[in-house]
């Protein structure tokens, strides 16, 4: 899946590299090296955004290393920890000359609080939209749909009072990520997701498995857990308007794909496929 294919009105745009965290960093780095080949390879121009951590010079070197060992030609740190620095000019002109932009983990709303709507993000999304690829890990992959998961129990009964949500960045439209998704049990908060508005998809990623979207919005599943996506469309019943916050949800007919590597989603027309062995 090209970063260069056409979206429906014939304009170049770019793809989404969404990771549940956790990505193998010492074996095959299949995950990573896709990011690169779908940045351009030996002629990828990378950029690191560590703002989700409080360590971003050591987690952004760590990533650049990683980068350029796999054979990225350019590979840059952005540590953009306010909005101050988020705004200037020379931090947008460095966004502006990559092929790659890659979010690393930690907390999602330092993401979206200091770069939303800066000219580091308007930089961003003018690359996205010119053929660029934008990958995200754990927190970098919470930030990609419109609205994002903050917090939640992932041990409880699902009920409204165990949910935080908030304003993402809005890569991705008509959908809400969340990462680490198996192994943190984090599929009662994603049905909370689902039924406060059942017209987005929810999307939960393991672990070490990424999920790309081309800017067809036809996916791809990558790596070596799986991605499950809720689909509520077509909920008869939900009690989550009526419910306090307190109360356990009650919610049927909610579809679920549990889709390993091999396989695809059309986000618009929400089918699952197998995808042709290469």
């Amino acid at each position: 899946m090209s970063n260069k294919d056409q979206t429906n009105n014939g304009k170049e745009a770019g793809s989404l590299l969404i990771i549940g965290g956790h990505e193998d960093k010492s074996g095959e780095c299949l995950i990573l090296r896709r990011f690169i080949d779908m940045a351009g390879g030996r002629d990828s121009r990378i950029v690191i955004v560590a703002t989700a951590t409080d360590q971003p010079r050591l987690v952004g070197n760590e990533y650049r290393d990683l980068f350029s060992d796999l054979g990225a030609a350019v590979v840059a740190v952005m540590a953009v920890n306010d909005r101050e620095t988020a705004n200037q000019r020379e931090q947008a002109d460095l966004i502006k000359q990559a092929t790659g932009i890659f979010f690393t983990g930690g907390d999602q709303l330092r993401i979206t609080s200091i770069l939303g709507g800066s000219a580091v993000d308007a930089a961003i999304r003018t690359v996205l939209a010119q053929g660029a690829v934008i990958g995200g890990t754990s927190a970098g992959a919470a930030i990609m749909s419109e609205t994002m998961i903050v917090a939640g129990n992932s041990n409880d009964t699902p009920k409204k009072s165990s949910l935080i949500m908030a304003q993402g960045m809005g890569f991705l439209s008509e959908g809400v990520v969340d990462q680490h998704f198996a192994q943190r049990g984090r599929i009662n908060r994603l049905l909370e997701a689902v039924a406060q508005n059942p017209h987005v998809l929810g999307i939960g990623i393991d672990e070490d498995t990424a999920l790309i979207v081309g800017p067809g919005r036809m996916c791809e599943v990558i790596g070596s857990q799986t991605v499950t996506i809720l689909d509520g469309k077509n909920i008869i019943y939900s009690n989550i308007s009526e419910s306090n916050r307190y109360q356990p949800l009650a919610i049927s007919n909610v579809l679920l794909h549990i889709l390993p590597s091999g396989f695809g989603f059309d986000l618009n027309l929400r089918l699952p496929m197998q995808l042709a062995a290469n």
